[in-house]
């Protein structure tokens, strides 16, 4: 059967499922009617026909390396691996890739490797984003393996090689999901110990033709799985020949379902709220301000910071990546925030720039409302109707930035915009804050594409520009999703009117 599927979507069709009992898990029918109050844990297996089926887990007594609605109801909905991400979507993501695959070919992922900052002190664990797009899992020493087995699609196997639950190592270093949940919930077709995978995966790879995989990261710490499956896959002796994934998975992840721009909105929401609060309020010292955001966030439902916040006063917002956030505010200075919070594995990216006075001088509101008209027109064009891409968004912006930066003093042109405006007006998001790297610009955005839209001015000391705006930085930035005729925007909750910050503080 084909289950009902929400409007805004990018992976079809839908794969038929069917319940049935498993390992003495109780089946449960899944129907085109679910709703989200209704929807049951879910486990893929394969019927003698090779059909999809799923059926519901019980968990209640069991301990996993990662929430699941049975241990976290109040993280997670019945169906749902990740919040606001159900099985069902996972295993749609799944066969989309099989679906782009050529005939007889295996996708090879291996899971992040645990990140150390120093001896054994580590940082929070971190999925690559393709392992975690394509399975839920949020463990290390973990491969995944999908093989194309037809020219349907939902032709496909999905095999994971992870940790077994050890009782010893979950004393030390926490819970693990185990053997059973990679296939009871993470809905594998095979799941076996990461430790039978250098013997099992040649074997699965001797009849591939293709190879679909990534080379391991250049930098941090490599798992030793890591450094033989890439030895396997890329050896001399290996049969079949290798492509990369990256740019397969790329079209995949960079329309977003409905789920996915529904967590990006969570988190716009949060965050937007979180920044608009804190310019009610004077600030002293950027620390303190970078410890309010980071605290909001999370305070308010995020998991956390989505990256390192830029907290900059006066000249230091003239460096971009400003993130040290060591120094202090004066009263006659503007203050510029980039933060943003992380729900659901998902991101929002949001700037902001407000006088630490509360109150505009006749300069800086000549250099914001500069930047701010320029920034709502480039908003408006992120709509599939407008036929452009980001690059195309970028050069009208850097257009719109001369013509309005020329009557308020600035002798630029399009020919030195770029030492004012020295980065692009904007990037994917989603997953990541730069989200599937590689994936151009110049491509058309579409209905799904999430992108932000961040024009800024930066203005040295330096006497080509107009004393009055010497050592300001603006930027304003907005996280947005491409709808059909008009943009949906993620962040609007964090204010950039003048008169709305203004009456903030009166």
């Amino acid at each position: 059967m084909k289950l009902a599927r929400a409007p805004f979507r990018s992976l079809e069709p839908h794969l038929p499922l069917r319940a049935v009992s498993a390992r003495g898990i109780s089946a449960v029918a899944l129907t085109a009617t679910r709703t989200a109050t209704s929807r049951s844990s879910l486990s893929s297996r394969r019927t003698p026909s090779g059909r999809r089926t799923y059926a519901s887990v019980s968990a209640a007594e069991l301990r996993f390396g990662q929430p699941v609605h049975e241990t976290h109801p109040h993280i997670l909905k019945a169906g749902e691996i990740t919040p606001g991400i159900t099985a069902q979507e996972y295993a749609d993501r799944r066969a989309a890739l099989a679906h782009s695959m050529t005939e007889g070919s295996v996708a090879v992922l291996h899971a992040a490797s645990l990140q150390y900052k120093s001896g054994a002190v580590f940082h929070p664990y971190r999925q690559e984003s393709n392992f975690l797009y394509l399975t839920g899992w949020m463990e290390g020493d973990a491969i995944a393996v999908i093989e194309k087995t037809g020219p349907q699609h939902g032709d496909y196997s999905f095999r994971m090689f992870v940790k077994p639950k050890s009782p010893r190592e979950e004393q030390w270093n926490g819970y693990r999901n185990g053997v059973e949940a990679a296939r009871d919930i993470f809905n594998a077709d095979e799941a076996h110990p990461i430790n039978e995978a250098e013997h099992l995966l040649p074997k699965i790879l001797e009849s591939a033709k293709l190879v679909y995989a990534d080379s391991p990261p250049a930098k941090g710490g490599i798992a030793a799985t890591a450094t033989w499956l890439w030895r396997i896959i890329s050896g001399r002796d290996s049969r079949p020949s290798r492509t990369p994934l990256f740019s397969v998975m790329n079209k995949l992840r960079v329309i977003k379902s409905e789920a996915e721009v529904a967590n990006m909105r969570i988190a716009g929401q949060i965050s937007g709220r979180a920044i608009t609060d804190a310019m009610r309020r004077p600030w002293e010292r950027e620390k303190d301000l970078h410890s309010f955001l980071d605290y909001e966030f999370t305070r308010n439902g995020c998991d956390g910071p989505a990256y390192i916040p830029v907290v900059a006063g006066g000249e230091r917002a003239n460096c971009i990546h400003y993130t040290v956030n060591n120094s202090t505010f004066r009263e006659d200075e503007f203050i510029l925030i980039d933060a943003g919070g992380e729900y659901g594995t998902y991101i929002t990216d949001i700037s902001r720039t407000w006088p630490a006075s509360g109150r505009f001088t006749p300069a800086q509101r000549d250099l914001y409302e500069a930047v701010l008209k320029v920034q709502r027109s480039s908003v408006s064009l992120c709509r599939e109707s407008a036929r452009l891409s980001l690059e195309d968004i970028h050069n009208i912006t850097a257009r719109g930035l001369v013509d309005q930066l020329r009557p308020i003093g600035f002798d630029v042109t399009m020919a030195n915009i770029d030492q004012l405006f020295p980065h692009h007006v904007g990037h994917y998001i989603g997953l990541d804050v730069h989200d599937c790297p590689g994936y151009s610009r110049r491509e058309i955005l579409r209905r799904g594409h999430c992108v932000t839209i961040e024009p800024g001015i930066y203005v040295p000391q330096d006497d080509r520009w107009p004393a009055a705006f010497r050592g300001m930085g603006v930027r304003i930035e907005d996280s947005v999703c491409v709808d059909d005729d008009s943009p949906y925007i993620l962040s609007t909750e964090a204010v950039k009117e003048i008169d709305d910050i203004e009456a903030l503080r009166s």
